[in-house]
């Protein structure tokens, strides 16, 4: 048995061509068209906290995971209501010392400056019921940190993100999606209880918690592709095919 657990970024008006990065904008109409969608066919959105029990094999059920990286400002303000009118939950990863800040690791790439979410923003993420998660403290790639470095932005972005929420911060994902195998040892023993990646493909039940696959949600998902993704091996080839 395989899960889709969906890969997003922005939830907000897709820049114009000249700026780097806009693929990682969904604007609002395609984000709800996506959870109706799903919802109308049965289909609940699920945290990844909220899926671990179907992720280990414990309990069956028409489901799929809703995932956000980096902590942005307009998944609280864009997502969160769409969210909440289908009882969906979702984890958003957070950089713990960028909180109020700005996506300020794309800023020699001519992406646009968005807002990451305030504490008090987070605060309203996790009150409404939906998962804090940890993607390190600055959005470092770990591959280009020393050992201790990159054990400090893993393990030290958890109790950040603990102290504010005053609860176990159990997920985890990898920036950029990349890692050495000495990094999932360090997430394990951090006391995370699963971390994603960019590895493209559906998770496959009871295979590695601290390596789960996702499948991207860009602007270029149309309606067609985004049933390809959910509903046949399409991103489970790309995956093979690209090894990203």
């Amino acid at each position: 048995m395989s899960i889709p657990i969906l890969n997003y970024h922005q939830i907000s008006k897709v820049p114009s061509k000249q700026f780097s990065w806009r693929s990682l904008h969904v604007d609002i109409e395609s984000f709800d068209f996506q959870m109706r969608f799903l919802k109308n066919l049965g289909y609940v959105g699920r945290s990844i906290r909220d899926l671990m029990p179907y992720l280990r094999g414990e309990i069956n059920g028409r489901v799929f995971g809703i995932t956000f990286d980096d902590g942005y400002a307009n998944n609280l303000y864009n997502a969160l209501p769409i969210l909440s009118k289908h009882n969906f939950t979702a984890t958003c990863y957070f950089v713990s010392q960028k909180l109020g800040s700005t996506n300020s690791w794309d800023e020699d790439s001519n992406a646009v400056e968005s807002p990451l979410m305030k504490r008090d923003e987070l605060l309203k993420w996790h009150d409404s019921g939906n998962e804090v998660g940890s993607h390190t403290r600055h959005h470092n790639k770990l591959t280009s940190l020393t050992f201790h470095k990159a054990g400090n932005e893993i393990s030290d972005s958890k109790w950040d993100l603990e102290q504010i929420i005053g609860e176990s911060v159990d997920s985890f994902c990898y920036p950029y999606g990349s890692y050495f195998d000495e990094h999932i040892d360090i997430v394990n023993k951090s006391g995370y209880q699963s971390a994603v990646t960019t590895v493209r493909g559906k998770y496959s039940v009871g295979s590695d918690l601290f390596q789960i696959k996702r499948i991207p949600i860009t602007c270029y998902t149309t309606g067609f592709h985004f049933a390809l993704k959910m509903f046949t091996g399409y991103e489970d080839h790309k995956g093979k095919k690209t090894g990203l």
